[in-house]
């Protein structure tokens, strides 16, 4: 079944940007929080553009939305018409124009506070025309369908069209405050852990295990830690160590301050720690159209930059782990 003849002078541009958003998303809530909208506005653009098209392109359900089969034949060509228009306005427009716009970041929660947004700073005083959508959350988000520019994944990655960068390694260190040494002591091995209060990180995947390899294994050995705080937040889990209540295992980017002020002492060194077996790296994602925009180039050029090894930016290598220019489809 076609559609029925339109006049597309009489489509709002608008109103398709609303409706790429919203099957995207699968959520007129998640579109109405992309545009900073009402909802019932959300609603009402989307049924008027089913009564221009003469097709229902949504099923209403009580929790989400889904597309007809007339909807995601129409939302694959609405969504590449709005990609390509965006490209050739910029391009046409503003050949030699500052980056501007809506930058979207998603990255996890503790690496975001530290890292990203320091980083943040300095880009938009370079990109004064650049406003920044910061969101911080440690749940896996798909970038496409919550309309992401740049999303910070730690860890692995599973299989999708995204662009993937690998940014650094990740580099794990058992650390305790000096006052809980004064008083407890100091594990010299990993088994020894066991008699000591670990504070320990429980997100969405439940309560993480510390693995360790010594330098002649070939690979990580689990144990199991246990201690008196269990958190979803790392930054909270880091204060109680720094106060003196334990130890934890994080990485580098998110100690590597307390450990240079002396705050925190590294521990078992002699040991490769981890909180998932395998080798776990920083990435930056995007994707292909994206990737084409004048603002992501622009961020995706400074974070390189960034991490080159000037004098400047040593400290935050060292503390991410080190750097890789390396780029791949994830």
């Amino acid at each position: 079944m076609g559609f029925k003849a339109v006049n597309v002078n009489s489509l709002d541009l608008n109103a398709l940007r609303v409706f790429e958003r919203v099957a995207a998303t699968g959520s007129f809530t998640a579109a109405a929080r992309h545009f900073h909208r009402a909802v019932s506005s959300i609603s009402r653009q989307i049924r008027g553009l089913e009564e221009a098209v003469g097709q229902p392109l949504l099923y209403r359900h009580t929790r989400a939305v889904a597309l007809t089969e007339a909807g995601w034949r129409y939302y694959e060509e609405v969504r590449e018409i709005l990609e390509r228009l965006d490209l050739a306005t910029e391009a046409l427009a503003y050949p030699n124009a500052e980056p501007s716009g809506v930058l979207r970041i998603n990255a996890p929660v503790a690496f975001g506070q530290r890292q990203i947004v320091p980083l943040l700073h300095r880009f938009q005083r370079r990109h004064p025309g650049i406003t920044a959508e910061l969101q911080l959350s440690d749940q896996v988000v798909d970038p496409v369908r919550e309309g992401q520019d740049i999303t910070f994944r730690v860890g692995d990655l599973a299989d999708s069209s995204l662009v993937a960068r690998r940014l650094a390694p990740m580099n794990y260190v058992v650390a305790a405050a000096p006052s809980y040494l004064d008083v407890y002591g100091e594990p010299r091995t990993p088994e020894a852990l066991a008699d000591h209060n670990c504070l320990l990180y429980q997100g969405e995947l439940g309560r993480q295990r510390w693995y360790f390899q010594a330098s002649d294994q070939s690979g990580s050995t689990p144990l199991e830690v246990s201690g008196n705080l269990y958190s979803n937040d790392a930054e909270s889990l880091l204060r109680a160590a720094l106060l003196g209540q334990g130890l934890v295992l994080f990485p580098t980017w998110l100690i590597g301050d307390a450990l240079s002020k002396g705050e925190l002492v590294p521990l078992l060194e002699a040991w490769r720690g981890e909180v998932m077996p395998g080798h776990r790296d920083i990435h930056v994602l995007t994707t292909e159209r994206r990737l084409r925009t004048r603002k992501v180039r622009a961020f995706l050029d400074y974070l390189r930059e960034s991490l080159e090894p000037r004098p400047s930016w040593d400290r935050w290598r060292e503390r991410i782990g080190g750097t890789s220019d390396g780029h791949s489809k994830t």
